[in-house]
């Protein structure tokens, strides 16, 4: 076989992954030269590499997030921080960045459902996907629900939301925080829900829904819907995490005669975050 033989079977071959290509953002039918990978697939792997690095490491310009979030009209969002004290103690101590820092600036409010926007491990997620999502989650719950003013808290992990939902006086809290950035997705969102929040609830006692990042990930409506249905169960059983499932159909909240149009539920993975 010759040289040009081969390059025309390594052509044939790189088309044949094209069509899955489209179904996935993992790294398949790379191809190869000789025994080692394309240049151009390192040096893509390089990029993708550097960008995740720097969705962990950029500041959240809290100043344009909490004006973009006072947009959306759910009240004046309170900011808060955990005990950490820069981004590299963030990453080196977990503990600390899952306790708030005070909690007296948080407004009481007894409303149904606190929201929570973290930057958690990627605030680029945060500042493009946290308001349209926050957006999508008022009008999914408004009509049934009363909804707290939102809290942004910085330098966060997810169980900050225990002692925020706690303070706040909700029945429920969401915590939209930016989940670790991969290879192929820097700044996907998810959402934690836990029920009854207060300090100690374990993971086992929350339910995720992750993966947001339109165009290629879990769309805001279909997030917030899926979100809408968790707390019609959580209302149900008395309890969130481990015995609660998501059915897939759209639930009746209390107050409501009939279900609400329903939206297509997709299913998604669920992301190993570090909380």
């Amino acid at each position: 076989m010759t040289d040009l033989d081969s390059t025309a079977d390594d052509r044939a071959t790189a088309d044949a992954w094209q069509p899955l290509r489209r179904l996935t953002q993992a790294r398949i039918g790379l191809g190869r030269t000789g025994d080692a990978v394309p240049l151009r697939r390192v040096l893509e792997f390089r990029s993708d590499h550097a960008d995740a690095r720097d969705a962990i490491h950029q500041g959240l310009d809290v100043d344009a997030l909490t004006a973009d979030v006072a947009a959306v009209g759910a009240g004046t969002p309170t900011v808060v921080r955990s005990r950490v004290r820069d981004r590299e103690e963030y990453l080196r101590r977990p503990d600390l960045g899952r306790l708030l820092d005070e909690t007296g600036s948080i407004p009481r409010s007894g409303a149904d459902v606190g929201i929570v926007l973290a930057d958690g491990l990627s605030p680029r997620a945060l500042a493009v996907h946290g308001p349209p999502l926050l957006a999508a989650l008022v009008a999914a719950l408004r009509p049934t629900c009363s909804i707290a003013p939102p809290v942004v808290a910085t330098q966060a992990r997810v169980a900050i939301g225990d002692a925020i939902g706690e303070a706040l006086d909700v029945a429920t809290v969401l915590v939209v925080i930016g989940e670790r950035p991969g290879l192929s997705v820097a700044d996907s969102l998810g959402i934690y829900l836990t029920h009854q929040p207060r300090p100690g609830r374990t993971d086992a006692e929350r339910n995720c829904v992750s993966n947001i990042h339109p165009p290629g990930g879990l769309h805001h409506d279909q997030a917030a819907a899926t979100v809408r249905r968790l707390i019609a169960g959580a209302r149900r059983i008395g309890r969130s995490g481990v015995a609660l499932k998501d059915d897939g159909d759209d639930a009746v909240l209390p107050g409501e005669s009939a279900p609400r149009e329903s939206i297509p539920h997709t299913p998604h993975s669920h992301r190993d975050t570090d909380r």
